[in-house]
């Protein structure tokens, strides 16, 4: 039988009883114990290394255990420009993402208590229309816990103006993966959980908030959009314009008492994910009235068991990240817990530098509010807040954690100790076709585009499954660049399948469509062709002239989908402008990455470019947005020469579009598209100058190599090599540009961009780049290109 003690914090006896399963039952807090003053004095210095050394101009620290506050202190100033002041105690901080967990983590959970609002209710039910493009399975729970498969945020460099807008926006989104399957901490879960509030209760977040939770508590300085009064007590942030990001424009002025996030900002300061302002005091009581079950003297907030439901764990077991309703537990966020405070405790942080962490075992909690952004953006509290935390802990003389636990207050599930599960492979278009015994093509006379990538997952060719399969007649092959092999780097002349005895019909030779003796008994073109998902890969061009040239003669096109393989939901680059429109571009307005598969580009061809085949998709099964090739479990066969490995995919968006200057990038080495050289060029000054951008996933060193063919073959280039190091943070295609204007400021009168807006698709892009003017400049309308081609996909996406 469990025996809880009578001492203990409702919120914690009712987590300590639920864990007893015949163990003793997990030490309590004591209230009103205190910390160890000794240890707690550690902090003081701490933070004045860090001010000193500029990680932030100051900060608020409030600490205590149970009911109690132990340590509270102002450090270093609170604004350094125009001038400077000291920080002090009632400083009022941006909070960034903690208005996550205080302001709409908790109405929503008060929404649930009233019975307004259930964790299972598809989001669909209360924003119209957001069930389109696979968001329809979508629930609150997700949006809480960050499994929604919504993206980080919306692109920050393209303004607009308003609430309605920014809903308008969520809408529109596709999501990168399926609900549940992945945790993506993404500011739109809570962008859209603000407006739910406010779609419930009749009340803007602001209100409600103020009403039913800062009011009751007595925080009194907690506020969105804080009054003008209010002004001198406010740490600064950045120097901003009001719809504008990145900070620090010409003109820009410094940012106090207007919300730093972008997003917020542009819908007026009121934002689920971020706009809160408030003090060391007001959150101290916050974290107080969770400690003690949701009450604060005498006001209750929140019941009993939704503080547990909040602050235990409530992604799936499997899932690496460990997150409750809103609060964090552990994942890649939770580097402000520290080194010593246990997994079952929970926090959250802020952007501008603000964090909150509470422990349930043990009542400690620590407050660490700073505006480490100010003022230039450039400030770093991470290893200080963790720092801190450690202290507080270290500062708790009676904490006893049982040690057969590895969490309390928490679910005991650990992603460690469940198997994972075995990876089901993907069934691409041709494995999906076999299993229906090919009935979409009985009856029909074939001809098959496609190389050595045609292969279902066992390995058979599809050629040969075509040519077995009972009702089909396949009477002809079509090949695309590289030949039917994959093996040739120049014109590909036509032939013969020596297996089949089948003509072979090059679309890469004399014409690159295929003609009315190449079609003649054809009355359905199959195709199955490996993309590699960059615009100037000219395989789906090839594709769309087949579309073209079938629907002139009332065929049937039937496309076997397959994976981008540099996963289906980042999108770079600027737009195809219609003079490049070519072989290695169809359609103007696509960016060099374009987050589709071929079967959804495919459609998008036949509708936005008006060709009006008939089109059949032959979609994937088990394939998600979210994944790259290494995810599907299927086997890696080059779909080109030169595209070797997955490496190799993830660097050619932004290496690829070089390849018309007088640039190798690999071409007749072992790794081409992992590195870029010349004669001229000094590896070690190229590599020294790209390392000093710091650019985000990738990282270089300088290599000498020698080409046997392509450009400079037979000649020594220096150059530098590249190691992905996070693909998913890496911009290839904004890496790209950054090395052209490397490569102009160090090498300007040597190299030579020749027609490289053909493969870069902008003109103005390449001519800022010549000109010196940096990549930010020749990048500056990506964003909205980017925007712009999301809204055209949406309606052809299959996954």
């Amino acid at each position: 039988m469990s025996r809880c003690r009578a001492s203990v914090p409702i919120a914690l006896l009712l987590v300590v009883c639920a864990l007893d399963v015949g163990a003793q039952p997990l030490a309590s807090a004591k209230p009103g114990a205190l910390l160890d003053a000794t240890r707690l004095a550690q902090i003081g210095p701490v933070v004045e290394e860090a001010v000193a050394a500029h990680k932030l101009p100051g900060a608020v620290i409030v600490a205590g255990r149970g009911d109690r506050v132990e340590y509270r202190q102002a450090f270093g100033n609170r604004a350094l420009v125009p001038s400077v002041e000291p920080m002090t105690l009632d400083t009022i901080f941006d909070l960034a993402s903690l208005t996550k967990v205080v302001a709409t983590t908790t109405a929503v959970m008060q929404l649930v208590e009233n019975g307004r609002i259930r964790l299972a209710d598809k989001v669909s039910a209360y924003v119209p229309g957001f069930e389109r493009y696979g968001k329809d399975r979508i629930t609150i729970r997700h949006l809480l816990t960050h499994t929604s498969g919504l993206r980080p945020d919306f692109e920050l460099s393209v303004s607009f103006e308003g609430e309605g807008e920014a809903i308008r926006r969520a809408v529109e989104e596709v999501p990168v993966a399926s609900p549940g399957e992945r945790f993506i901490y993404s500011d739109l879960n809570f962008v859209l959980l603000g407006h739910i509030v406010g779609q419930v209760s009749g009340e803007r977040l602001d209100a409600y908030a103020a009403k039913h939770i800062f009011a009751p508590l007595g925080m009194s300085t907690t506020t969105f959009l804080p009054a003008a009064i209010q002004t001198p007590r406010i740490a600064p942030t950045e120097a901003c314009e009001r719809l504008a990001w990145p900070c620090g424009q010409p003109g820009a002025t410094m940012m106090r008492g207007l919300v730093h996030d972008p997003t917020a900002r542009r819908m007026g300061g009121v934002a689920g994910h971020a706009g809160l302002f408030s003090t060391g005091d007001d959150l101290s009581i916050f974290v107080r009235m969770l400690l003690d079950g949701g009450t604060w003297h005498g006001a209750r907030i929140l019941s009993p068991l939704s503080v547990a439901s909040m602050t235990r764990r409530a992604t799936p077991p499997t899932m690496t990240a460990r997150r409750g309703l809103g609060w964090d537990i552990d994942s890649a966020y939770s580097a402000n817990r520290g080194e010593l405070l246990p997994i079952g405790s929970f926090g959250h942080t802020g952007f501008t530098g603000t964090s909150i962490w509470a422990d349930p075992v043990t009542g400690a909690w620590i407050v660490f509010l700073s505006n480490r952004v100010h003022p230039d953006g450039h400030g770093d509290v991470t290893a200080l807040r963790a720092r801190i935390a450690s202290i507080v802990a270290s500062a708790v003389p009676d904490a006893h954690l049982p040690p057969s636990t590895e969490m309390a207050g928490a679910d005991l599930s650990s992603s460690a100790s469940v198997a994972s599960p075995t990876r089901v492979p993907v069934q691409t278009g041709i494995d999906v076709l076999r299993a229906e015994a090919f009935a979409r093509l009985n009856g029909r006379h074939v001809g098959l585009l496609t190389n050595q990538s045609g292969r279902a997952s066992d390995g058979t060719s599809t050629i040969d499954l075509l040519h077995a399969a009972k009702g089909v007649t396949l009477v002809a092959l079509l090949s695309p660049e590289h030949g039917i092999r994959g093996a040739l780097d120049e014109s590909v002349p036509s032939s013969t399948d020596a297996a089949t005895g089948l003509p072979i019909y090059s679309l890469y030779g004399a014409t690159r469509r295929p003609t009315e003796e190449m079609l003649q008994g054809i009355d359905t073109i199959v195709v199955d062709l490996q993309d590699v998902g960059v615009r100037f890969y000219t395989f789906p061009t090839t594709v769309a002239y087949v579309m073209e040239e079938a629907a002139k003669r009332q065929m049937k096109v039937v496309v076997l989908d397959r994976p981008n393989p540099v996963n289906g939901w980042q999108i770079e680059g600027p737009s195809l402008e219609t003079a490049a429109v070519g072989f290695t571009g169809y359609l103007s307005s696509m960016p060099i990455r374009h987050g589709l598969t071929i079967g959804e580009l495919a459609r998008l061809y036949n509708g936005e470019g008006h060709i009006g085949c008939d089109l059949d998709v032959v979609a994937m099964k088990g394939w998600a947005r979210s994944e790259w090739f290494d995810d599907t479990g299927l086997e890696w066969i080059n779909p080109s020469p030169n595209m070797r490995n997955l490496v190799e995919a993830t660097l050619y968006p932004g290496l690829g579009m070089l390849e018309y200057a007088n640039l190798s990038v690999g071409r007749g080495t072992d790794t081409p598209f992992e590195q870029i050289g010349a004669p001229w060029i000094d590896g070690r000054a190229l590599a020294d100058a790209v390392s000093r951008l710091g650019l985000p996933g990738v990282r270089v060193y300088p290599v000498r190599f020698t080409p046997t063919s392509s450009t400079f073959s037979g000649q020594v280039c220096q150059g530098i090599f590249f190691v992905v190091t996070d693909r998913e943070a890496l911009r290839p295609v904004r890496l790209g540009a950054e090395i052209a204007a490397i490569l102009v400021r160090l090498y300007g009168a040597s190299i030579d961009f020749g027609r490289s807006h053909l493969l870069v698709g902008s003109s103005e892009a390449v001519a800022a780049i010549r000109a010196g003017q940096g990549a930010a400049a020749a990048a500056e309308a990506w964003p909205a290109a980017e925007e712009r081609w999301r809204s055209i996909r949406a309606q052809y996406l299959l996954y």
